[in-house]
């Protein structure tokens, strides 16, 4: 359980700094307004909705885009998180994304920052 907490956490922080990043690039592209405790829950209730939507429908949608990924080489599934980083953004829970390239951006950023600071997280394995 603690370890779930400890990834959903770095997973909010990643979208976080991957908002700012995008924001830097493309001004109001990709943004996440943090002005309260209630901005703060509302952002991690959207990352969570958006780790349960690329474990489920991602996956899905990947294994359907097997022959797409094949020919350009895995970068379709880049495509396939931006998708699911608009479908968050377009609910209303402090993300706002606003056009394919901020959302294209975002998950780029969102699995580099992710990818670091999940270097820190210990595995079950290390245990």
């Amino acid at each position: 359980m603690k370890r779930f907490v400890l990834n959903w956490v770095v997973l909010a922080v990643s979208v976080v700094a991957a908002a700012l990043l995008t924001s830097m690039v493309i001004p109001g592209g990709f943004a996440v307004e943090l002005k309260g405790f209630g901005d703060v829950v509302s952002l991690f209730v959207a990352t969570g909705l958006l780790a349960m939507l690329n474990a489920t429908l991602g996956k899905l949608l990947k294994l359907i885009a097997i022959p797409l990924n094949c020919l350009t080489l895995g970068l379709f599934s880049l495509v396939i998180n931006a998708a699911m980083l608009m479908v968050v953004g377009s609910l209303g829970l402090g993300l706002t994304v606003k056009g394919f390239v901020p959302a294209f951006l975002g998950s780029i950023l969102i699995s580099a920052v992710s990818a670091a600071l999940g270097a820190f997280v210990k595995d079950k394995k290390d245990d």
